[in-house]
């Protein structure tokens, strides 16, 4: 609906040699995704929403050295969490714990529910194709991920899908409202921070000709007191000068 041009990248042509792979993640912006694979064999792990992120990547169970590349992902640090889900006894941070894996023959299409971590390891050379997608099953995560994620591209989404999906424009104007989300190319929300923006820099003006005008009465305060002070030291030598001088008459009279 945005056109390919602003839409994320979201299909790839997958070409990996043996021992290749991607290590553990979850897709973009709350999408769900299909892989179809075309030739070879791949072997994959996927972990459900509520499996904390640190279990799922190994933390403090990765040792000095070691890397998560996806060979070694699964062939040491995977077995290592399993391990340790097995020994906690379901307690702790591996409370509910699951994971699921398979094998992926050539012609079988996987699907990756939005939110579940995964990671993939080629057991041969492998060629396959993959797209992330959006459809209403997961519209609302996606909506609320691509509204911060993507906010130029999401209100032009909100456009399209009034004019084809009336129902899901107002399904993500009813999130945003839930949630009290403004969105940021929506023209009354330009209008507004233009508006701010401008009140903003009259308040920065009006502070700074305030600022620049009690300088220069400070300076003209200044310059009057020295002003006058010099003219008042005048005043009193001229004032000396004379009385001496009338002094020294008047004695002259005298005699």
């Amino acid at each position: 609906l945005v056109g390919e041009k602003r839409r994320p990248p979201y299909r790839w042509f997958l070409i990996g040699p043996e021992r290749s792979g991607t290590c553990v993640h979850i897709d973009p912006l709350a999408t769900s995704a299909w892989n179809t694979l075309i030739v070879g064999k791949k072997r994959w792990v996927l972990f459900p929403p509520h499996v904390p992120k640190s279990v799922v990547k190994g933390n403090k169970l990765v040792k000095k050295g070691e890397d998560d590349e996806a060979i070694h992902y699964f062939t040491t640090i995977l077995p290592r969490i399993k391990d340790c889900a097995v020994k906690s006894g379901g307690e702790g941070k591996y409370a509910h714990f699951e994971c699921y894996e398979f094998t992926q023959y050539e012609g079988e299409t996987v699907f990756i529910p939005n939110g579940w971590w995964h990671a993939v390891l080629n057991l041969t050379d492998t060629v396959g194709v993959t797209q992330n997608y959006c459809s209403q099953r997961n519209f609302d995560e996606v909506w609320v991920k691509t509204r911060t994620g993507r906010k130029k591209m999401a209100y032009k989404w909100l456009n399209k899908l009034s004019e084809r999906y009336p129902h899901l424009a107002e399904r993500a104007r009813e999130l945003n409202r839930r949630d009290g989300f403004v969105m940021k190319y929506d023209p009354e929300e330009v209008e507004r921070r233009r508006k701010e923006e401008e009140l903003e820099r009259k308040e920065r003006r009006e502070k700074k000709e305030k600022k620049e005008r009690k300088e220069r009465e400070l300076l003209e305060k200044n310059q009057y007191q020295h002003q006058h002070q010099h003219q008042h030291q005048h005043q009193y030598q001229h004032t000396g000068y004379y009385g001496h001088d009338h002094d020294h008459n008047h004695r002259q009279t005298k005699s």
